[in-house]
């Protein structure tokens, strides 16, 4: 069998473009089916969609349920040029049947299944199995998302998931599919987070059927209810993202839960090979192949840590709130994953938090709080399986203790760069925290226009959502005065306000503007989803001035406490 490394290095002798279904296929590897275990009560032909429990294995077959009579939404064409894919290919309609859930038209190279995986939740260091429906935590796991291809493509391996592709075995009694709405939502943002510089998956391909539709609650025109208050017929869509891999915290976390509960036999030979194989898939080039094995097991600690604690640093620093961010959405890669409850702070506020179900433990400003949570039942997953070897599990507890310092060095370095300061000033960032607040500012807008070293605090005033008092500006000049202070000493202004833009994004995700271009999608009228995707790729830029007309506005007063706007549940 070919290492993983061996079939990316074979990965050269390809052509650059797949123009055709057939070159597509070429690029096919399945390094996640041979490295780990099936599922030894499946089925071979993937027919598995009822909910049942799952006791041992890390995957499982199933084949999608392909959406009736697909029509193309959109497709990344970012995304297409570094998989070296032509863009014909998103309206080739064998690669629209296959990412629309139609697994039939695979080649001999190919699978005419996908896979689901289970996972564990855990939510701030506590382990929950409420949301099982046997109550064992065993049903627990990709309930609509399959995985349907895995490959090298230009020398790089990628994973490519279908979400809303059918029921699986952790579906929960649900009926796995997504609608036109959310799959927007998430191929949008997964757009925007990566053209911002935030490690994050990344969208492929977006169809939606005119033909199926599924009934999910939602919110009415106009509605101030928190809650859902009407159910909505929707249709049906297929997204499908890609990651250098899926596995996610969860994951590692529900096979240590395993070997300490004596699950079975081979629990503890399941916890080391998945440990191995996210080694491989996602931290090889930083690892060495030829230490002892607990040796890459601490380094695969400290390296989590380390992206861990800055993924969150950016989403602090783009405005960006997870908005449910428990061991099952936490990427053991280290990038943003799962864009169901998310939302972008536009009125500065560090308890922001859209998801009608995550509580302020979830918010904004705890989002490095629910990390370390997160970062805790990973290092106790390897604990686990580090048992009898006393030195490494205090290496592991070492890494746990110093989460919190690491953490806060990464904000610190995060807001320094975004005022361009020579150093992290606690009582300057603090203030400034706290006027952001009081003047009711829209978080991105105020940074923008502090990136032009403002003299003024009437130069701030259109971020503000309401007017200013004579003693708020006193106390924002105040502010301005020593910080323009600190940042000009010794330095050129010019180049000063051209790092602040490089960190400061002109234009920011606003919900009130995202929810035109799905209810037109849904009316086969894809245009303002190329608008906002054409927008979102260059977003330090600023935009022409008939889009900033229209995008970089301050939300209209009659949006705020607007259900499925300002709020919305995570129904999807």
């Amino acid at each position: 069998m070919l290492s993983i490394a061996s079939v990316d290095r074979r990965s050269d002798a390809m052509p650059t473009t797949a123009n055709t279904f057939e070159d597509f296929s070429q690029r096919i590897d399945y390094s996640l089916l041979k490295a780990l275990r099936p599922d030894p009560e499946a089925t071979q032909n993937g027919y598995d969609h009822r909910p049942r429990q799952v006791l041992s294995g890390h995957w499982v077959p199933v084949k999608p349920t392909p959406i009736p009579n697909p029509k193309y939404v959109a497709h990344s064409f970012g995304m297409f040029a570094e998989l070296g894919l032509s863009d014909d290919l998103a309206q080739n309609p064998y690669f629209t049947r296959l990412f629309s859930g139609d697994a039939s038209v695979v080649t001999d190279q190919m699978h005419s299944w996908g896979w689901a995986t289970g996972y564990a939740l855990s939510i701030y260091g506590t382990e929950y199995i409420q949301q099982c429906p046997f109550g064992t935590g065993n049903g627990y796991g990709d309930g609509r998302a399959m995985s349907i291809v895995e490959g090298v493509f230009e020398g790089q391996r990628w994973e490519m998931q279908l979400k809303g592709g059918g029921p699986t075995p952790y579906c929960r009694g649900a009926d796995g599919r997504a609608v036109v709405r959310s799959s927007v939502r998430e191929f949008l943002a997964q757009e925007f987070m990566h053209a911002l510089g935030v490690p994050t998956s990344r969208s492929l391909t977006l169809y939606r059927s005119e033909l199926e539709t599924v009934r999910r609650p939602w919110y009415s025109e106009h509605s101030r209810s928190f809650e859902p208050d009407v159910m909505v017929d929707n249709q049906a869509a297929i997204s499908t993202r890609v990651a250098p891999s899926f596995l996610r915290v969860g994951q590692i976390e529900l096979f240590a839960r395993r070997v300490r509960d004596n699950a079975h036999p081979d629990a503890r030979e399941e916890l080391r090979l998945i440990v191995q194989h996210l080694i491989d898939r996602n931290y090889r080039d930083e690892i060495d192949i030829t230490l002892p094995f607990h040796k890459q097991v601490i380094a695969l600690a400290c390296l989590f840590r380390a992206r861990l604690t800055a993924l969150v640093a950016n989403w602090m620093r783009v405005g960006y709130c997870q908005g449910n961010f428990n061991s099952d959405n936490c990427a053991a890669g280290g990038y943003t994953l799962d864009y169901g409850p998310f939302g972008f702070c536009e009125l500065s506020d560090p308890r922001f938090q859209p998801w009608t179900g995550g509580g302020t433990h979830f918010s904004f400003f705890n989002q490095p709080a629910a990390a370390e949570a997160n970062y805790r039942m990973f290092l106790r997953s390897l604990r686990t399986l580090l048992e009898g070897d006393d030195a490494a599990q205090l290496e592991l507890d070492d890494l746990n203790e110093g989460f919190a310092v690491a953490m806060q060095q990464q904000l610190e370095a995060m807001w320094a760069n975004k005022l361009a300061l020579p150093s992290y000033d606690e009582i300057l960032v603090t203030e400034l925290l706290q006027l952001l607040v009081a003047a009711k500012a829209d978080y991105t807008k105020a940074f923008r226009l502090l990136s032009d070293i403002p003299e003024q605090v009437t130069e701030l005033h259109p971020s503000f959502y309401l007017a200013s008092s004579t003693e708020l500006d006193q106390r924002w000049q105040a502010w301005l005065e020593r910080w323009r202070k600190r940042i000009t000493t010794n330095g050129n202004l010019a180049e000063t306000s051209a790092a602040m833009r490089r960190v400061n994004p002109a234009i920011t995700w606003r919900e009130w503007l995202i929810a035109p271009a799905y209810q037109r999608a849904e009316q086969g009228d894809n245009s303002l989803v190329l608008e906002l995707q054409t927008l979102f790729s260059d977003p330090y830029s600023p935009p022409s001035a008939e889009l900033a007309a229209r995008y970089d506005q301050l939300r209209p007063q009659q949006f705020f406490s607007s259900g499925g706007i300002s709020h919305y549940s995570c129904s999807s």
